[in-house]
């Protein structure tokens, strides 16, 4: 009873700050979709820049790690963090100083990713079968798995659409849901100060 107690107070919470800030949300929400239609129409610049910002993360994980293996005292226990920092650092800077091949390589690895999860998805579709939905877990599979074949079969040119594209699909939907909430939000905040 404690767990449900604590689980729905954490939801009233929430839903309280929701409730709260459904203004900034929905700007929000509305700011991220028209940053999602424009990678859409322009998916190379958005994929340069998902690059950019893969490297600059992997870059500053790199540095986390080289400070972690240097705090561990020894060289010893430290080395193996030093080596993964060194290699993540330099992973990182690579694609911050060549996004161009930096693309490529995530739009091989974006491809890789949908092949195989589109073949798991298929799977376990027909593991759920008797099961009402599946039917859409089957789709989901098949959609992915095509869509990871066609990257791959276009590459070197998915590289100038795949990920900008995927992003920008993305940022479409989670703003779109963002928006939506904060909207239902404040309407429920209207409606409780009219009651």
């Amino acid at each position: 009873l404690e767990m449900t107690d604590a689980i729905e107070q954490v939801d009233q919470e929430m839903l309280g700050t929701i409730k709260r800030h459904a203004g900034l949300g929905m700007a929000l929400g509305i700011g991220i979709v028209i940053a999602g239609v424009l990678a859409v129409i322009s998916p190379f610049i958005a994929g340069l820049s998902v690059t950019v910002a893969v490297g600059v993360l992997m870059a500053v994980t790199g540095v986390s790690r080289l400070f972690l293996a240097f705090k561990m005292g020894t060289f010893g226990r430290g080395l193996l963090m030093f080596v993964l920092g060194a290699l993540t650092l330099v992973a990182g800077g690579y694609l911050v100083a060549r996004p161009g091949m930096g693309l490529a390589t995530l739009t091989l690895v974006l491809a890789a990713y949908l092949f195989v999860d589109g073949v798991f998805e298929i799977i376990y579709a027909f593991r759920l079968r008797p099961i009402k939905g599946w039917g859409w877990r089957l789709f989901s599979g098949i959609a992915a798995l095509v869509l990871g074949i066609m990257i791959w079969r276009q590459f070197p040119v998915s590289g100038m659409w795949a990920v900008g594209t995927i992003a920008g699909i993305h940022m479409i939907f989670a703003g779109s849901s963002m928006a939506s909430l904060s909207r239902a939000a404040r309407s429920e905040v209207k409606e409780a100060q009219a009651a």
